[in-house]
């Protein structure tokens, strides 16, 4: 069964990050705003991966002294794909 998700992020550059998974597996992932290039290096890594490996790999990462990062937000949007 197919799941969708447009999760608002907070903290980071980017705004939104628009979600698609199936099978306990993200199929796609949008980032709208932020660093272009390092987003589009996140997308091509993470496509493919179970759910639950994405969370655990990205979870806690920060960005400089910021609490969290674009990856970091990532995983909290699997996070809440996966209690949906």
């Amino acid at each position: 069964m197919e799941q969708k998700l447009t999760y608002t992020t907070s903290g980071t550059c980017s705004r939104l990050i628009e979600l698609t998974a199936e099978d306990g597996r993200l199929t796609d992932v949008r980032f709208v705003g932020g660093c272009d290039g390092n987003l589009k290096g996140i997308r091509q890594l993470v496509v493919g991966m179970k759910l639950e490996d994405v969370r655990q790999k990205l979870q806690g990462i920060r960005c400089g002294s910021k609490p969290t990062s674009c990856p970091d937000q990532l995983s909290r949007a699997v996070d809440q794909l996966l209690r949906d």
